[in-house]
């Protein structure tokens, strides 16, 4: 989000969401429940939501009486060498993790696991590997 009011507004939310999870933790009495599940989920998503907007408006403000270090970290952010390397660094990331999701997915089947996540994690290993796969199609086409 650009503008202040809607950073400020992930901010509340975000906070809004914890405080919605807590008390329905405090007040949920099963653990395993939809709502305990629901109360972790809301936990989980309102604090990662209101640290984001938090650090984004932090930055704004720091930046807002040093334009000139904005400009500089723009440029940084933006500069081929820096995306080159990032780029890197997640190839790099990705295929570690094709092989510590294969490893993972052995080590579950052999450890008798659920089946059901063994399937989901099975599930999510696919995507991953589909949408690499479809993503390496429409690069290659474009160039």
């Amino acid at each position: 989000m650009k503008g202040k009011v809607g950073k400020a507004a992930v901010v509340v939310l975000g906070a809004g969401a914890a405080a919605v999870g807590f008390a329905l933790q405090l007040t949920t009495a099963s653990y395993g429940s939809f709502l305990w599940v629901l109360s972790a989920v809301l936990i989980g998503l309102g604090c990662g939501a209101f640290g984001h907007g938090l650090g984004d408006l932090l930055s704004q403000r720091a930046l807002k009486d040093a334009p000139e270090l904005a400009r500089r970290l723009e440029i940084e952010a933006t500069d081929e060498r820096n995306v080159a390397l990032a780029n890197a660094a997640k190839a790099k990331a990705f295929d570690q993790m094709l092989y510590i999701f294969g490893a993972l997915m052995l080590a579950f089947v052999l450890m008798q696991i659920e089946l059901a996540a063994i399937l989901l994690l099975v599930a999510a290993y696919l995507f991953i590997v589909g949408c690499s796969i479809y993503y390496r199609s429409k690069y290659e086409k474009e160039m």
